[in-house]
């Protein structure tokens, strides 16, 4: 089969060596015709959420008719809502994707052919996308190492990714911000290194990525900084009763989320 993928940084280029390992014809589809599109049965866009909608319907009359067009955005909603109409008249099928794979260093230098091995693949189709090319669509992901599929909506995606991703980062980021983080040498061990791990993002990339959210990542981040001053105000007053159950109920939801 021939895949074509826009976009070859880290997830792109990633996706390229994993598909070229399993004997799959990858096509770098960032200066190619018509005619080269036109071969691809499966196109990967990897790029920011933004610059998503405009390539694909740039290139809407040169999909070849039943190819599967999906990405790698890390938001679903401003993409999928860009693109419902274009994909309800085309002979070709659009499906939001988002593989939960990566690392702290982008760029194709990064791309690993096993950075999807045990991660989970999320996809967010239309109401009136078939079922059969989304179960065709984890077939051929799970090829290259994928062990988990999530099928949901745009506004569900955007929701736990502000959550479990976004927030983090911007977490981390802050964190790392403190003018003590240049003495930790001697004085940090893994609860340092488990914070500062994806401060280290690219500012562009992460900044389009917060802003395409905004709205959910606000009321995310928001309710956070409502609990950090919970535990703040008990640390003031030396209210240790309330510190106490705090951090009670700090473990009793990690241990209900495992």
């Amino acid at each position: 089969m021939t895949i074509g993928i826009r976009g070859m940084g880290l997830i792109g280029g990633s996706f390229e060596k994993a598909f070229r390992r399993e004997g799959h014809d990858v096509l770098n589809l960032k200066n190619a015709s018509k005619d080269e599109i036109r071969k691809c049965s499966l196109v990967i866009v990897c790029l920011p959420p933004l610059m998503v909608e405009p390539w694909i319907k740039k290139h809407a009359l040169d999909f070849a008719d039943g190819t599967v067009v999906t990405d790698a955005a890390g938001v679903k909603g401003v993409v999928c809502d860009a693109l419902r109409d274009t994909a309800a008249r085309s002979a070709w099928t659009y499906v939001g994707g988002h593989p939960m794979a990566g690392k702290e260093r982008s760029g194709y230098a990064n791309a690993d052919a096993d950075l999807f091995r045990g991660a989970s693949m999320i996809f967010t189709p239309y109401a009136f996308t078939s079922e059969v090319t989304v179960e065709w669509l984890k077939s051929i992901f799970s090829e290259i190492g994928f062990a988990r599929f999530v099928v949901t909506d745009p506004v569900r995606h955007d929701e736990m990714i502000a959550y479990t991703s976004q927030l983090a980062h911007v977490v981390s980021s802050a964190y790392v911000r403190d003018g003590l983080s240049k003495s930790h040498l001697g004085f940090s061990a893994g609860s340092y290194q488990d914070m500062t791990r994806v401060a280290t993002v690219d500012p562009d990339i992460w900044t389009d990525l917060f802003l395409s959210n905004s709205s959910v990542l606000d009321s995310v981040l928001s309710r956070f900084i409502d609990r950090l001053s919970g535990y703040r105000d008990a640390i003031r007053s030396g209210d240790a009763a309330t510190l106490r159950t705090l951090l009670a109920e700090g473990r009793a939801a990690k241990d209900s989320a495992q």
